[in-house]
């Protein structure tokens, strides 16, 4: 930077010379002149001095502390003229009154905090040495003498000390006191009382049987606290503390505030003995409480869930609600007690108030369980590829998929679609290969969705003779989703119709480039009928596997997911689960999203009863508490208490998860009738026999809704129905539907005696139909407009008895007299209503053909003109369909 002088310099700062010429010279540049060069040295020079003074360090010359001042001004608006009384109806006058609020608030750093509280804590614990030290020298200079052997010097001890505490007057009784503590007493053992700092008692007097007692000291009873001063022996002491003379008051006065606090043995009662017992009084060397304030705050762990109430915080820091509202208002949220906050502002509420937040999960539970399920470590070895078939429906799918397992699957289907994710594992001489067989059905997208994420390998089934379908190009969605590779089986090849090259056309405009054009994906003619094509298709879905490169492990708790899962009424739950990792035995703890339970028994698509069951392979499950949904992972875990406990959580998130959402949707229903009228509604209690059918039935009724009509599915179930399903339909007044199940014979005769409405299906085809029929009976017919005819106004003539008369010619149409009218001006409608006079010459006629001239009365209108058009229309009802 280039040298400038010191007069350019406090231009530059803002300051005059003179006064930058005094900073220099208390900076140690005294030589300056304002025509003197400054160098880059000296201001930094200068910077460090004025940083000093200010209140900065030299290391790093930072500020050991900050102030703050903020000020707000508001306004307050106070009622005026109090004392006036104002007329009724009148407003009562104001007068707003500027309030202003300053704040200065000063933060020290931490370490000067710090500092300054190791200093302070030093300077306590010195103090406290040096009154330690001072005590014991007060304790070894009151130490007793020895006792004397004189009984003489005794008595006369005993003279001076209740001379000292009773005054002159009582010397004889002490010394009668003193006698008969001689006669009574075999042994004088003198005791003596710890204080509050724990110092060892005094040695007692040792005595003989031969010697004669010695006392020591003058002999006090020990009393509590709150009793009259100590007295001689009973025998001695005077009847009551009044009796005593005011110097005698005082100098007992004097003496318990120069004492310490007197303790006494804790199974020392208030009660006098009947033979006192001499004892030596030890004060404590100080009268401090035994209680002392921490001296350092209570810094807590706080666990902070997700959700929580401000209540529950503050509970958790041991705290009042209020300190946390006052908390949370200084950082700039108004909340109440019972207001939900989130896990991160609940960590600045806890840290601003001095602890330390722990943040926690709610899925804890569930990620320390899989933490467990990955310790078991084993070599990954080479599994089986897990194909799904895709395509449009009576594309050949499951046909295809027959011939390779060499059953006629098709031949059991309804409608002659599959209507359930199939899972089945083959064996070619290629190797073992699992196919996962879903739905064609554009209802089923949900079902093909999840068929897509647990699989390897897709295979496209499209036919030659009908080519790419809306369900094809969802299949080729899905898989791209899903991210994995695609193998397209072009089918129907044997037909005189096949076309393969159309469709190797439309899937490439559909990015699914084929490999003899350049892309990556293969196209693999076949017939599901004839088997042409069939082992090229096996050929290829291997030579994939072998690109992927597929591995598992084969040891330890099996891992899977759920294919399918039904309610079997002679079995009970039955769940489809397709095993990816581990080995899934006969006997093991199952759990399968909220369901859980052993194992009883494992069979294979064909029935077969299997004891183990490895990846890739799936298999029927039976013994779970209850079905589990399609898409829910399954685990094995070690305990039953352990998957009651994570499936019992599960449950509860759901259930709020669903609460909330039944509650959101409450709140649109209310805005939603409150904006267009209460709705109507076609009330759906649906139960199916597999979960897959339920949910992918829900999915395609619920999306017939309208704005008018609502299809609202009260519940969905799997399984037969039974009497409660059908009082379930009573009282939400709901249309029963029965996919694939049957009613049992309770639920017939209530159904039959409460008149429900109960159909049986066995194709979804129909479900969606008579659905549609339903609602289309609850809509309200659309309202048509059709334009009939339109007149031309050529001129207007005014009669006093009609108005203004426009002579006009029909342009177009028919012009009635009793259908309503439109006046437009310059193609613009200025006015709706209906006609008041037709008329042909001086005849009035109902109506006026195209290409005549009529004279037009509109009713209760007067405003029109030569140029206007008269647009003469009808409205019909149309029935609106789904």
């Amino acid at each position: 930077m280039a040298e400038v002088t010191v007069q350019q310099f406090a231009t530059v700062v803002g300051i005059s010379v003179d006064r930058l010429l005094t900073q220099l010279s208390d900076a140690g540049l005294a030589d300056k002149q304002p025509e003197d060069t400054i160098s880059d040295d000296e201001k930094s020079k200068l910077l460090t001095h004025l940083r000093r003074i200010h209140g900065k360090t030299e290391e790093g010359l930072e500020p050991a502390k900050i102030t703050l001042k903020r000020k707000t001004v508001s306004e307050l608006k106070v009622p005026g003229e109090r004392g006036r009384v104002r007329a009724r109806g009148t407003k009562a006058p104001t007068k707003t009154v500027s309030v202003e609020v300053r704040k200065k608030r000063t933060y020290v750093k931490r370490s000067v905090v710090a500092e300054e509280e190791a200093q302070r804590i030093e300077r306590e614990s010195a103090a406290i040495e040096e009154q330690k030290a001072a005590d014991a020298a007060t304790r070894a200079e009151q130490q007793p003498q020895a006792p004397l052997a004189e009984p003489t010097a005794e008595d006369t001890a005993a003279t001076e000390a209740v001379d000292e505490s009773q005054g002159s007057g009582v010397a004889e009784q002490a010394s009668e006191a003193v006698a008969a503590m001689e006669d009574d007493a075999p042994a004088v053992v003198q005791e003596a009382v710890a204080d509050a700092q724990g110092e060892p008692e005094v040695a007692p007097a040792q005595a003989t049987a031969s010697d004669t007692p010695a006392v020591e000291e003058p002999v006090k009873e020990a009393e509590p606290p709150k009793s009259t001063p100590p007295q001689a022996p009973a025998e001695a002491a005077p009847k009551s503390g009044k009796q005593k003379k005011g110097k005698d008051r005082d100098r007992d006065k004097g003496d318990r505030s120069s004492r310490k606090e007197l303790h006494v043995a804790s199974d020392k009662s208030g009660r006098r003995r009947k033979k006192p017992v001499a004892r030596r009084v030890v004060a404590p060397q100080t009268s401090k409480h035994g209680f002392e304030m921490p001296t350092e705050p209570v810094i807590r762990d706080v666990a902070i869930p997700e959700n929580l109430t401000v209540a529950d915080l503050a509970q958790r820091m041991s705290v009042k609600a209020a300190e946390v509202i006052k908390v949370m208002m200084n950082l700039g949220s108004m909340v109440t007690i019972n207001q939900m906050i989130d896990q991160e502002t609940a960590a600045v509420v806890v840290e601003e108030m001095g602890h330390r937040p722990k943040l926690i999960r709610e899925n804890a539970i569930e990620e320390k369980l899989q933490e467990s399920a990955d310790e078991h470590q084993a070599e990954a070895l080479s599994r089986a590829p897990v194909v799904t078939i895709m395509g449009h429906v009576d594309h050949g799918k499951t046909s295809l998929l027959d011939y390779i397992r060499s059953s006629r699957v098709a031949a059991g289907e309804a409608g002659g679609i599959t209507q359930h994710i199939g899972a089945y594992q083959v064996a070619t001489d290629n190797g073992e290969i699992t196919f996962l067989d879903t739905p064609g059905h554009a209802a089923f997208t949900a079902m093909r969705a999840r068929g897509a994420k647990v699989t390897d390998l897709v295979i496209l089934v499209v036919a030659a003779d009908d080519g790419v379908m809306p369900q094809t190009e969802e299949a080729v969605q899905h898989a791209k989703a899903a991210n994995v590779p695609m193998i397209v089986a072009v089918n129907k090849i044997d037909k005189e119709d096949a076309d393969a090259d159309r469709i190797k056309q439309d899937l490439a405009s559909r990015e699914v480039i084929p490999e003899d054009w350049g892309g990556d994906t293969q196209f693999v003619p076949c017939s599901a009928i004839t088997g042409q094509g069939v082992e090229d298709l096996l050929e290829a879905i291997v030579l994939q596997a072998e690109i992927l490169e597929l591995k598992a492990r084969q040891e330890g708790p099996a891992k899977g997911i759920v294919i399918e899962s039904k309610l079997d009424r002679g079995r009970g739950p039955v769940a489809t689960v397709l095993v990816q990792s581990g080995s899934l035995a006969a006997g093991d703890i199952l759990l399968a999203g909220t369901e859980f339970g052993r194992v009883r028994a494992m069979t294979d698509a064909s029935g077969t009863a299997l004891k183990l069951a490895g990846p890739s392979l799936p298999v029927e499950v039976l013994g779970l508490s209850g079905t589990p949904n399609a898409g829910d992972d399954a685990m094995v875990v070690q305990d039953d208490r352990k998957a009651r406990e994570i499936a019992d959580f599960r449950t509860e998130r759901d259930r709020e998860s669903k609460m909330a959402h039944q509650q959101a949707a409450k709140l649109e229903n209310v805005f939603s009738q409150m904006k267009d009228g209460e709705t109507e509604s076609v009330r759906i209690l649906l139960k199916a026999d597999v979960q897959g059918s339920a949910e992918a039935l829900s999915d395609a009724l619920s999306k017939l809704s309208m704005d008018e009509v609502r299809v609202e599915i009260v519940a969905a179930g799997v399984g037969g129905i039974n009497e409660s399903d059908v009082n379930l339909a009573l009282a939400s007044n709901a249309i029963m539907v029965g996919f694939n199940v049957r009613a049992d014979a309770t639920a017939r005769k209530l159904v039959e005696s409460e008149g429900v409405d109960l159909r049986y299906y066995s194709v979804i085809y129909e479900v969606i139909d008579d659905v549609k029929a339903a609602i289309s009976g609850l809509l309200a017919p659309e309202i048509r407009e059709t334009i009939i005819g339109i007149a031309e106004v050529k001129d207007v003539f005014r009669s006093s008895a009609l108005g203004a008369i426009a002579g006009c010619i029909v342009a177009e149409g028919v012009v009635r007299r009793s259908n309503p009218i439109r006046v437009l001006r310059e193609n613009v409608v200025i006015y709706e209503g209906e006609l008041e006079s037709l008329r042909r010459f001086k005849d009035d006629v109902g109506e006026v053909q195209s290409g005549t001239e009529c004279g037009i009365g509109v009713k209760n209108y007067n405003d029109v003109k030569p140029g206007d058009q008269i647009e003469v229309y009808e409205r019909t009802e149309v029935a609106r369909v789904v």
